[in-house]
């Protein structure tokens, strides 16, 4: 698999000669003539291709020195990166559990140690079975892992420990992005002998122009939600394996690289790695195909189409020594990708997640055409808030973003300039001669845009509008363009002093957002109203608003919270359910029951309302009612330990005691730390004089 060289040099064939016929002298003058010429032309080829690479090398060389900042060692640059990542990010060490973490992790029996690790292997992220209809589908095993092995380690829910490794492992990703952007960022037939020589000049490929990315990556704010909450840990770790593999498959390209089927093995691996931690991480392979076609074998996609073209016009044989390689390494790795897809869809089993059209409005509009073209502004938004990360939010769904509807919306010039500009990135990429600008430019489009295509809603629904945990790897790709700008508008003395001055005070505002977004993901009632100056019209900021509320005993704020929630978005079911439950503690019941029945009218499947709705009936009397609720949630629900509790409830005030007990029994076989269920059978037995 290793790429092949262009020139080879052919031994003479003396021995045949010399047994040449009578009469062949002239013949073997003639083979001994060429024989002279062709060392003549590959001595030649030899000078010229040492002098190219030598000329490669100083352009690469002239090309980082225009990046106005210092050129450092590996081992500084190194101890900078590391540092100002944990000066980001390490006040986020002190926050709690917040938002998703609770489902995630709190409430996830994967994390727990007493639960079999090959459950952990059948169940989705949130700990639910994925087989089932109602799972979320997100298959993150190593990831929730990692979250065990914290749990372990900490003595329990410590949410300081899940913080730390969060920070840990952005700082390790932060420092291998050096290695990674010297690689894209230098040539790849003069980075081998660089490297060669990096421990007598402590040094490395490309160190101006890795060091910038990786101090913009660093601090780039829109990490913090993947930093700073838990659950951010899956794109954390998915990173880092979809680096391992890029860097190995780099590693097999090498010209004298051992073992190159194998280094190609552990990148694909690497890649599986990525894949089960986050399920973007399968685009690793993307981005390696990208990598060996444009800068290992150096293709430029004009000429080969005009190439093919005079080929097919003239019949000319022949084909570059590189391409049965290449051709191979394309066939493994593209063969490796469908079956690690086609394994992913099995364990999915019963089909895609169920999302509702509040999670993701567009993908749910109506026409074709609308749902492209606010697809389109949702890629332009994602876009600026790259260029831009002021405005951030947990939560980006429930009117967040409005639909565009209308050709008159202004909003359109949005996506309009977003292809405006990818199609001159692009044309900047294909048209022109091949250069080191040219492969540095793809390959930042290939960063920014491949590990996006997970949540692009092309293959599949997703359940959310924006996410800014999904911007993690492509912020590597937007560093790169950033850079590249960089380097194109520093030419000169003066516009490197200006650029100069520029960088230090975007590298400090970004600092300064990281800490000050850090703050926001301390608690809950900090992260939710911030997420209300964003986004005032999303009914689900609202609804957590609220619920925060009443996990304090706020409950008048907590109701004002829901009902605003419900005045946004009229069928918002959760929000009608703990609505409800807050109006029936306040003795309110004719209006919560209204609620509840609305709730499962609106999700017929809502077990916990359905519960719910049993509970308000049984308290105003509506018996029959009530038992066909509790019926109707634990078909939906069977291992519902809290229903079978609240149905005994109501057998014993109905005055069934067998049917009571039964139903207890049940909650405590299910369940058998239910302390009330077990409280409510010994008093029964206790009334009966069994105790």
């Amino acid at each position: 698999m290793t790429h092949q060289g262009s020139n080879h040099h052919r031994p003479a064939s003396h021995n045949r000669i010399k047994a040449a016929p009578t009469g062949g002298g002239v013949r073997a003058r003639r083979n001994g003539i060429h024989h002279h010429q062709q060392e003549k032309i590959d001595s030649q080829n030899n000078i010229l291709k040492k002098s190219g690479e030598a000329t490669l090398q100083s352009t690469n060389r002239e090309w980082d020195c225009g990046i106005p900042i210092p050129e450092l060692s590996l081992r500084s640059c190194t101890c900078l990166v590391a540092i100002l990542s944990l000066f980001c990010y390490l006040n986020s060490c002190c926050g709690d559990f917040v938002f998703d973490d609770a489902e995630a992790v709190l409430s996830n029996k994967d994390i727990k140690p007493e639960t079999p690790i090959s459950e952990l292997f059948q169940d989705d992220f949130w700990g639910e079975r994925i087989v089932k209809n109602h799972s979320h589908k997100s298959y993150r095993p190593l990831t929730v892992l990692s979250f065990r092995l914290n749990y372990i380690l900490s003595g329990g829910y410590h949410p300081f420990g899940f913080h730390l490794t969060n920070v840990i492992l952005h700082s390790f990703i932060s420092v291998f992005s050096l290695r990674i952007f010297s690689v894209i960022f230098s040539d790849a037939h003069s980075r081998l002998e660089a490297e060669k020589r990096q421990h007598q000049c402590q040094t490395f490929p490309a160190p101006r122009a890795s060091l910038l990315c990786s101090l913009l990556f660093t601090v780039h704010p829109i990490h913090t939600e993947s930093v700073a909450g838990i659950v951010g840990r899956a794109d954390l770790l998915s990173t880092v394996f979809f680096f391992l593999s890029f860097y190995v498959y780099v590693a097999a390209l090498q010209k004298d690289a051992s073992h190159s089927l194998l280094k190609l093995s552990c990148s694909i691996l690497c890649c599986a790695a990525s894949m089960l931690c986050k399920e973007q991480g399968i685009t690793a392979l993307g981005v390696c195909i990208i990598y060996d076609i444009i800068v290992n074998c150096q293709v430029d996609i004009l000429q080969v189409f005009q190439r093919f073209l005079i080929q097919t016009k003239s019949h000319a044989p022949g084909h570059p020594k590189w391409l049965p390689g290449l051709v191979t390494r394309l066939f493994v790795v593209s063969l490796c990708a469908l079956v690690l897809l086609v394994g992913r869809f099995i364990i999915m089993g019963s089909g895609p997640p169920p999302f509702q059209p509040s999670d993701n409005p567009a993908s749910f509009a109506d026409g074709f055409l609308t749902r492209v073209t606010n697809y389109n502004f949702i890629y332009a938004l994602n876009l600026w808030l790259l260029i831009f990360p002021h405005w951030l939010c947990f939560d980006w769904s429930m009117g967040c973003v409005s639909l565009i509807q209308s050709a008159t919306d202004i909003r359109l010039l949005a996506p309009i300039a977003l292809w405006v500009l990818l199609a001159c990135l692009i044309y900047r990429c294909v048209v022109g001669q091949p250069s080191h600008n040219k492969r540095v430019l793809t390959m930042a489009l290939a960063f920014l845009i491949i590990p996006f295509l997970p949540a692009s809603n092309l293959f599949l629904r997703v359940g959310f509008v924006i996410a800014e945990r999904v911007l993690y790897l492509p912020s590597l790709g937007f560093c790169m363009l950033l850079t590249l700008l960089i380097n194109k508008i520093s030419c000169s003395p003066v516009s490197k002093r200006a650029v100069r001055g520029l960088l230090v005070v975007l590298m400090a505002c970004y600092i300064g957002r990281c800490i000050q977004r850090n703050q926001d993901w301390m608690t809950e009632e900090k992260l939710y109203k911030a997420g209300l100056d964003v986004c005032p019209q999303n009914a689900k900021v609202h609804y957590n608003i609220g619920k925060n509320a009443a996990d304090r005993g706020n409950l008048e704020e907590a109701i004002t919270y829901y009902r605003q929630a419900l005045s946004l978005n009229p069928v918002y079911d959760q929000a009608m359910n703990n609505l409800a439950n807050l109006l029936k503690d306040q003795g309110r019941l004719t209006e919560a029951e209204k609620l509840l029945q609305k709730a499962v009218q609106i999700k017929p499947q809502f077990a916990a309302a359905w519960m719910n709705l049993g509970i308000v009936q049984a308290v105003i009397k509506k018996y029959t009612d009530a038992e066909q609720s509790y019926k109707t949630a634990l078909f939906h629900r069977p291992r519902y330990a809290d229903c079978y509790f609240n149905l005994g409830n109501m057998y014993l005030d109905t005055g069934r005691h067998d049917n009571a007990l039964k139903a207890w029994y049940k909650a405590t076989s299910l369940q058998p730390g239910h302390v009330s269920a077990w409280a409510n059978i010994a008093t029964l037995h206790e009334r009966a004089g069994k105790i």
